[in-house]
C-alpha cells in the first residue's frame, strides 16, 4: 500500500500533468543570454503536450521536434527533462527547469551533456521559452 508521502506527491504529478495538457504558443524567447534571436523570428512556435508526450509545430505547420518528457514539481525549482524523438537533439535528453503560472509555461533547458540549470535566465549553452496557453 502507497504512503501518504507517495499518494500526495503522485497526486502532485498527476495535477501538473494534467494542467500541462494542450496547446501553447511561444512568446518569448532567449538563447546563450541573448533575447529574441533573430534565427527564430517568424517560427512562432506551438508546443503540445499529449500525455508524457509533446511535439512543437511552427508556422508553416511543420513539426520539427518530438518527444517524451518528465516533470518533477516536488523539485526548487521544478524540473522537466525533455527526450527527443526527433529533431536535430533525436535520442537526447536536455534537462531543464519550468515554472507553470496560471496560463504561462517557463522553462530554462540546457543543450545536451552540460548540467541543468538553476535559475530563469541563460548563460551559454541554455536557452529559455516562454509560452501561453492557447484556449480553443
Amino acid at each position: 500500500m502507497a504512503s501518504t508521502d507517495e499518494t500526495s506527491h503522485s497526486n502532485e504529478f498527476s495535477e501538473e500533468m494534467d494542467r500541462l495538457q494542450g496547446t501553447w504558443k511561444q512568446i518569448g524567447y532567449e538563447r546563450d543570454g541573448v533575447t529574441e534571436p533573430l534565427d527564430e523570428l517568424g517560427w512562432e512556435p506551438r508546443s503540445t503536450f499529449v500525455g508524457d508526450t509533446f511535439f512543437v509545430t511552427l508556422a508553416d505547420g511543420s513539426i520539427p521536434i518530438r518527444g517524451t518528457y518528465k516533470i518533477d514539481p516536488t523539485r526548487n525549482p521544478k524540473t522537466v527533462d525533455w527526450t527527443d524523438t526527433t529533431g536535430e537533439d533525436a535520442g537526447k535528453t536536455l534537462l531543464a527547469i519550468y515554472r507553470l503560472e496560471e496560463d504561462l509555461f517557463t522553462f530554462c533547458a540546457v543543450y545536451p551533456g552540460l548540467e541543468r540549470p538553476t535559475e530563469f535566465r541563460t548563460r551559454p549553452g541554455q536557452v529559455l521559452r516562454v509560452s501561453q496557453r492557447e484556449r480553443a
